[in-house]
């Protein structure tokens, strides 16, 4: 699928959620500068370029190569529309993760709006390895009692699963009246003590790349637990703390030290949504802080199609 087809596709769905609707009013143009860098904040030449946005209902895409400075310039003149008018970006270059982003120019024709700037970051490749990676969709299989979770089997250890080696243990406790009246809280923490996991957010010139991590999970800062909550009360609503898709985590597990307390090895991954409807993936070999995955190496065979990780 080349880049058109991707802009197309993105620029169709959001035409669905949006509705997009034409004025009929006066023409106007908008310009666009699209700078792009890289992660030493240096301008990335010859990548490809391309802006995609509807015209009269047609999906359209202007697409061209960035200079020297790492800047590709488009303008068009269009209608303004009534609920908005959507910019759909991606960039992509041999040796890169490519880089996806929208830009809403907002209700009727705003200069200040339609004629800007913006910065996009491609991130390079570097190692893509073979990892064990899986997308959970299910909570833990029984309330109020611990349960361990196995990530290279990739399954709740028994009697639950198949599992055998605990990496990650859940425990959902479920104080529960009726339906519409319950609280509900679900720990995850680590059976050794110097197991443990760390928080990070995906920064907002980031949201749109291949690959949404670092390439390398930290050497410290783990928390040996975190804990989620979710409640409903007649009368108080909703209050939910475990499904922000924006969470994603560094996790370290099968930690051993020495007798002078330094770690001697330790497995590392990362963990892309939030508990309990999130992926994760495992790096293989100890010590190797690397977490770019590739999709055409996962060492989980037979999942099912929900459970099918495709991001790096």
């Amino acid at each position: 699928m080349n880049m058109k087809h991707y802009l197309y596709l993105a620029l169709i769905l959001s035409a669905t959620i949006c509705g997009f609707a034409q004025t009929g009013g006066p023409i106007s143009e908008w310009k666009a500068t699209l700078k792009i860098i890289d992660e030493n904040s240096n301008p990335v030449a010859g990548a490809n370029a391309g802006i995609g946005f509807f015209t009269n209902s047609i999906p359209t895409s202007i697409d061209g190569i960035t200079d020297t400075n790492g800047v590709f310039i488009a303008a068009y003149a269009s209608e303004p529309s009534i609920i908005g008018y959507l910019l759909s970006f991606r960039i992509e270059k041999q040796g890169y993760y490519f880089t996806w982003a929208q830009r809403d120019l907002g209700q009727g024709y705003d200069p200040a709006k339609w004629i800007f700037t913006q910065t996009l970051l491609l991130k390079k490749i570097g190692k893509p390895i073979a990892m064990y990676a899986k997308r959970v969709v299910k909570g833990p299989p029984v309330f109020n009692q611990p349960v361990g979770y196995d990530l290279m089997v990739g399954d709740w250890v028994g009697p639950y699963g198949k599992g055998v080696t605990t990496d990650i243990i859940f425990f959902g406790k479920l104080d529960q009246k009726s339906r519409n009246d319950f609280d509900y809280k679900l720990t995850v923490s680590f059976p050794e003590p110097d197991d443990g996991i760390q928080e990070f957010v995906v920064p907002d010139a980031e949201k749109g790349s291949g690959l949404r991590s670092p390439h390398e999970t930290p050497t410290n800062g783990y928390l040996t637990q975190v804990v989620k909550t979710m409640s409903h009360h007649p009368g108080q609503g909703a209050k939910d703390d475990m499904n922000n898709p924006n969470r994603n985590y560094f996790f370290r597990v099968r930690t051993v030290k020495n007798d002078e307390g330094n770690i001697v090895s330790a497995y590392y991954g990362k963990i892309y949504g939030d508990f309990m409807q999130f992926s994760y993936y495992l790096n293989p070999t100890p010590n190797d802080r690397n977490i770019e995955f590739d999709p055409k190496q996962n060492l989980i065979s037979s999942l099912d199609a929900l459970e099918q990780v495709s991001a790096p």
